[in-house]
């Protein structure tokens, strides 16, 4: 009480000039944590660690499990591919059928649908059935790898632990960035590549366009993700070994016909996949049938290529031996060629036809090869491992729409930082050449509305310029009973020798007894620290403004010397951005309304 009576007194504390400057203070440090993202440095960490350890033992139950037993087995015996190849699709079909809402929802195409369908939501009841299913899939043969479970797991997590976590201030929309700060998460552990993780999640929702607001929360998810993996399986690069270290001009003109090559098959590949997956999924037999029909099609192509190749490779499983064997070993075109056929034909049967699980991996085996036989045959090099690496990067960019992850992904994992310009070269190419084509059916273009384009938008062009203001000096009671009740708004602007000083709301009237309404002036109540911007600004910067956490209802739009020229609200930014959808002849071809505003001052 001392401390609190002391500070009422204080000719310090109450002197003007420390009012003006801590009122300065506030203001700057209200704009500077606005957006509130400090909730992030306990949340995200959070995400991280569970899907950390949840996706560490399903990486260790494919890779050191099942698969561990079954490769040598299938290298051995090569009969027993058919067998063991069905029997896991087959039970990979019956907890689907029997123990999923929906069986043709799954992996990543399930994280990316929530993302964009139900704001992040994800049923969590079937979370453990499908990570089941993914190793049932994978381990015993699917060609495919474990970005699938990986990637879904984590997402659910973050969708999940959304809804634990209300007291750290998480908002609705919120839940689409928990969603990503998993996805992220699960990507970083399974491949040890926390940038990977964190680039792909932003780019996965998207053809065309990045998950901007997920940066600061993916970030840290995937750090803290790989942190958790590499404390239990250690750190080493995935796929490290010892490579090209450098590169001539001659190489980055090579590299750029290797990503022509690429986006051309990729886009192919793509077309063709989309086209098997929507006849498997629109086929009226029940599910179960299907992982039958695509574990058979997915063991014909491994008994095929085992049989008349003897190298050590096979387009079944998540086998990541085999990227190391395309990085690190010049095989015969014919072989590679053959890899190629019947890996991309697996691929299909495979994820086509219901198999729990994503074709990265299978995506990189496949333009690795093709970048391998490219360095061998064409180019005639020794450094092959180069074209190898652009090949990944290239068909993964192409196929999958993420040129980025793909190109940093190589980089991670292979500890090749040389091949990042070829690569970058190479996978800008063929993300070109292969146009629209995605082997995602749930990815969008872009988002609906870029705000970037906004920034094109002056608040001049959307402020409104017909304005009820009222004075500071008058009553409380001539605010009620002539400007509010005459005019009925929610909120005014307050004016003081034309200079705009803060705003008024008839809320504010409830902190002052009904009978000291005649006797208290509106500057006496009036918040004087609300956000302000020129008529000049962008229309982008006045959306931050009205997003903050406690939020004005409303933008003074003032000159140099504090004179109010309008105002700007959430509609007349929401009109803005419906203005942004026409064709640029239909803009601004009628006044804006001054939505409800009359003119007149108090």
């Amino acid at each position: 009480m001392g401390l609190l009576n002391w500070m009422q007194t204080s000719p310090v504390v109450n002197h003007p000039l420390w009012r003006k400057y801590t009122a300065l203070v506030h203001e700057d440090l209200t704009a500077t944590y606005s957006r509130d993202i400090q909730k992030w440095l306990l949340v995200a960490p959070m995400i991280g660690v569970v899907t950390g350890l949840v996706i560490t033992g399903v990486a260790l139950a494919i890779l050191n499990g099942v698969w561990a037993v079954l490769l040598p087995l299938y290298y051995q015996h090569h009969w027993i591919i058919l067998p063991g190849v069905m029997l896991g699709f087959l039970m990979t079909g019956l907890i689907m059928q029997f123990g999923t809402p929906d069986p043709n929802e799954h992996s990543t195409e399930e994280i990316v649908t929530a993302y964009h369908e139900h704001q992040g939501a994800i049923d969590i009841k079937p979370f453990w059935l499908k990570l089941l299913a993914a190793v049932t899939s994978v381990g015993f043969g699917g060609s495919a790898a474990l970005e699938g479970p990986s990637i879904y797991g984590g997402g659910a997590i973050g969708s999940w632990l959304w809804t634990k976590l209300g007291r750290f201030y998480l908002e609705n929309r919120d839940r689409r960035l928990t969603l990503i700060s998993g996805a992220a998460a699960g990507m970083a552990a399974v491949f040890r590549a926390p940038l990977t993780g964190l680039v792909f999640a932003l780019e996965l929702p998207y053809r065309d366009d990045l998950v901007h607001e997920g940066l600061l929360p993916a970030l840290i998810g995937s750090v803290v993700a790989y942190v958790t993996l590499v404390a239990i399986v250690g750190s080493e690069p995935l796929f490290g070994f010892a490579g090209t270290t450098r590169f001539t001009d001659r190489d980055l003109l090579w590299s750029a016909v290797l990503g022509l090559v690429c986006g051309l098959i990729a886009m192919v590949f793509a077309i063709t996949f989309r086209r098997v997956r929507s006849f498997a999924v629109l086929a009226p037999i029940p599910h179960t049938y299907k992982l039958l029909i695509g574990g058979l099609g997915t063991a014909l192509c491994g008994l095929l290529f085992v049989s008349m190749y003897s190298a050590p490779l096979m387009p079944l499983g998540p086998n990541y031996e085999a990227v190391r064997e395309i990085l690190t070993r010049p095989h015969s075109s014919a072989t590679l060629l053959a890899f190629v056929a019947t890996k991309a034909v697996a691929t299909i049967f495979t994820i086509g036809f219901g198999g729990v699980s994503a074709m990265f991996v299978p995506l990189l085996l496949i333009g690795g090869s093709i970048g391998n036989i490219f360095g061998q045959s064409i180019v005639q090099t020794p450094g092959f491992d180069l074209y190898a690496a652009v090949g990944m990067a290239s068909f993964i960019a192409a196929a999958y729409k993420t040129p980025l992850a793909a190109v940093v992904f190589v980089a991670e994992t292979t500890g090749g930082h040389a091949y990042i310009i070829p690569s970058l070269i190479g996978a800008a190419v063929a993300y070109a050449v292969s146009g629209e084509a995605s082997v995602s059916s749930a990815q969008r273009l872009h988002q609906t509305v870029k705000i970037a384009e906004l920034t094109t938008i002056q608040v001049r062009d959307v402020m409104q310029t017909q304005v009820v203001a009222v004075d500071q000096g008058s009553t409380l009671e001539e605010f009620a009973h002539s400007v509010a009740y005459r005019n009925r708004h929610p909120i005014y602007p307050v004016i003081a020798d034309n200079k705009a000083v803060g705003l008024i709301s008839i809320w504010d009237l409830t902190s002052v007894p009904v009978d000291d309404w005649p006797k208290t002036k509106v500057g006496d109540v009036t918040r004087r620290q609300i956000a302000r911007i020129d008529q000049h600004g962008d229309v982008e910067h006045a959306l931050m403004l009205l997003a903050r956490r406690q939020p004005e209802q409303m933008l003074l739009v003032t000159d140099a010397d504090d004179a109010l020229m309008g105002i700007v609200t959430k509609t007349d930014l929401l009109r803005a951005i419906d203005l942004r959808r026409q064709p640029p002849e239909s803009r601004w071809t009628e006044p804006v309304a001054a939505g409800g505003h009359g003119s007149g001052r108090s």
